[in-house]
């Protein structure tokens, strides 16, 4: 196997043994590892002045080894964590995208390794598409992904803050006695860019490099801290970026749709015991940090194949033999009926493999502005990426033989377990017509819609987005935005006719489904919405949305048992699935309302709290727990739920009458009438007169 130089690629299995030869001076050094979602390179100034100070990150680079051209192989959050995590890429993990993708517990995680030898292991990540549903929480003691149930705004993702996720995992590192590994992900330079202060005012005009500056400022607490408690000099610290962000250039504003180096070019840092300061300008990639910190820590690798190879030698100033790098962005080709993107990186080259081409000279155009395939013979780099792609893919179900799975068997497969994606539309062949670059029009037409809606112009974006459904109707995002847009304007019959249009004519396509499900329960069509959910679970069943919503349906046709195995489920796959737990409780109240029985009361209360406690901002739940508080005959703490429901929710009228109930049944007048006073605000004229006067009459009694 022959790259387009002509040299030789040596085999995974003799790499992991290379990899494994030399071992680090410091054992079991505690491990480090930070992870910053959507950061370029130059947005550090240890990389660049241009943009934004990061003084604590900087200090960190002058402590260890700065890599200059390090790749991540997907410009996506789920799958590039997952090919650090694993030390493997998508063709030998498959996964390719967020939210519809598991990562299979056959896998060997950098935590299950470190774990297996000892260390205690923790992470603590800041959004969604890092929850532990989708897998990569295998291997740790503690998986902390307590962000919001709800993201603030229906087109981003939930996710907590940097500052949130550092206090949580230094909480956790206080508690640790022995050798650790902990993971933190901050996810704040992710759109929609909005820094706190002073940063917001710092950076009005950049706010994504006022992320940068924040997310610094929040990790330099972080290794503030671990200095304070003696633990650096024992201490191995990697940090990176899952990928970039293209803010506009090549056409493309944010990322997870082209595949130049604005989004897969990302800042690598490694400092530790024994590690020199210094630089490193040869190309490397995230499938290079698990076998680079294993021989860090003086740990053997594990028996399971790992794609890369250690750096250590490159740290340590030692030559080592160039590798290739994948490189591919297939969430367009999975989910909008584009052509898959895949690519080679390899000697100072990039090689994009798509209907149009591209290849692009890297030491003299690392923006990549002039494509040099028109004038090329392709031939060597189309052969150098189909060996590195089945020297990649292999099956890790076929034990010790391990045998090369071609391309249309993985796809085939990618149903089950292991390579858990569909795609929504496979075409024969693909030309030009079905390139990313072709198609940007219409990924620009949707980012513009969305913008306009954001931007209180729903009509014109409603337009646009019905334009776009028409001219690509395997285009799954548009459907989805289109009905938001619409349910948000209370017009449910479009919501409805969007999504029922897009199953009919993508009836592979799960988040169309899972769409069209969740307004169907929203708009109680219990019938409708028990066989369109059932479809979608035909295709994905690991989803706790699609049971939970399943379990909504039966939950309201008063088939309690039912409900509840459907609700179990939901939390069975993602143990911090709030709604599930709040589900749940609601169920068993309504067969306590039935049969009095004491034990549906006290599951109930239990699952309320469980909701509570993985999502404290879920008002629904703290509103229920304050009910069932108090029929429990415990008023002290239905108001403590209901004050916390009111703080999760300023416009919660009715934990707010309840709070002014139990207040002035306490003697409590004063705040009891701030309560009363502020129902009938809330209220309005929604109020009927005779409600009216029964509400004066209470503020009549707290006078």
């Amino acid at each position: 196997m022959k790259s387009w130089t002509g040299k030789i690629l040596a085999p995974l299995g003799l790499i992991a043994l290379m990899a494994g030869a030399a071992q680090a001076a410091v054992v079991s050094p505690n491990i480090l590892l930070v992870t910053i979602d959507t950061l370029r390179p130059d947005r550090l100034s240890c990389y660049s002045p241009k943009y934004v100070r990061t003084p604590a990150i900087d200090a960190l680079a002058a402590q260890g080894v700065l890599f200059e051209k390090a790749f991540a192989h997907c410009p996506i959050t789920l799958a590039s964590h997952a090919n650090i995590l694993l030390g493997t890429t998508p063709l030998y993990h498959g996964v390719s995208e967020n939210s519809k993708t598991k990562v299979a517990d056959i896998f060997m995680t950098m935590a299950k390794h470190f774990k297996s030898a000892g260390y205690a292991t923790g992470a603590f990540v800041g959004a969604f598409p890092l929850d532990s549903r989708f897998g990569l929480d295998q291997g740790f003691d503690v998986y902390d992904d307590a962000f919001p149930t709800k993201p603030a705004s229906a087109n981003f993702y939930s996710e907590r803050r940097a500052e949130v996720v550092v206090a949580a995992a230094l909480n956790w590192l206080g508690q640790q006695k022995g050798k650790w590994f902990c993971w933190v992900h901050v996810f704040d330079p992710h759109a929609p860019y909005a820094p706190p202060e002073p940063y917001a005012s710092q950076f009005k005009s950049d706010p994504y490099s006022g992320e940068a500056a924040y997310v610094d400022a929040q990790l330099g607490r972080l290794f503030t801290e671990l200095r304070k408690r003696g633990e650096s000099d024992g201490l191995v610290t990697v940090l990176t970026a899952d990928h970039g962000e293209s803010l506009g250039e090549h056409g493309e504003l944010t990322h997870g749709y082209f595949g130049y180096n604005s989004t897969l070019h990302v800042p690598l840092l490694i400092a530790g015991p024994g590690v020199k300061p210094g630089r490193v300008a040869e190309a490397v990639s995230h499938v290079d940090i698990f076998p680079t910190v294993c021989e860090l820590a003086g740990l053997k690798l594990p028996a399971a194949t790992l794609q890369g190879a250690s750096l250590v030698p490159l740290m340590s100033g030692r030559n080592a033999a160039a590798r290739p790098i994948y490189i591919e962005s297939l969430d367009s080709y999975l989910n909008k009926g584009c052509a898959p993107l895949r690519g080679i990186v390899a000697d100072g080259k990039k090689f994009i493999d798509s209907p149009i081409p591209e290849l692009y000279d890297l030491a003299t155009d690392f923006g990549e502005t002039t494509n040099l395939a028109p004038k090329t013979d392709l031939a060597p780099y189309r052969k150098a990426l189909q060996d590195l792609e089945k020297s990649l893919t292999i099956d890790p179900g076929t034990g010790g033989g391990r045998q090369p799975v071609d391309r249309q068997t993985l796809e085939r497969l990618r149903s089950l377990g292991y390579v858990a994606t569909s795609v929504s539309q496979i075409k024969a062949s693909y030309g030009p017509e079905d390139d990313l670059k072709t198609f940007l029009p219409y990924q620009q037409k949707l980012e513009r819609a969305i913008i306009l809606g954001d931007q209180g112009k729903t009509e014109e974006g409603q337009r646009l987005m019905e334009e776009l459904i028409v001219e690509k109707k395997d285009f799954g995002p548009a459907y989805i935005y289109l009905s938001q847009a619409y349910m948000g304007q209370g017009q449910v019959r479009d919501a409805i006719r969007v999504l029922d249009t897009g199953v009919r004519l993508n009836p592979k396509n799960y988040s169309l489904y899972s769409a069209f499900g969740t307004i169907l329960v929203k708009t109680a069509q219990w019938d409708k919405a028990a066989e369109i959910l059932g479809k979608a679970l035909a295709l994905i069943e690991y989803d706790p949305e699609a049971w939970d919503n399943l379990g909504i349906v039966h939950m309201r046709q008063n088939d309690f048992p039912k409900a509840l195995e459907y609700f179990g489920k939901a939390v069975g796959l993602d143990r911090s699935y709030a709604p599930g737990y709040s589900n749940m409780a609601f169920v068993y109240f309504q067969m306590y309302g039935s049969d009095k029985k004491a034990e549906n009361l006290t599951r109930a209360i239990e699952n309320f709290r469980k909701a509570t406690a993985v999502d404290p901002a879920m008002n629904l739940a703290w509103r229920g727990l304050g009910v069932v508080s108090l029929e429990a005959g415990k008023p002290e703490e239905a108001i403590g739920a209901w004050e916390k429901a009111v703080a999760a929710d300023p416009k919660d009228d009715y934990s707010t009458f309840s709070l002014g109930l139990e207040y002035l049944k306490k003697g409590d007048k004063a705040p009891a009438l701030a309560m009363f006073r502020k129902y009938l605000e809330l209220r309005g004229p929604r109020l009927t007169p005779d409600e009216r006067v029964k509400v004066q009459a209470l503020i009549d009694r707290c006078k």
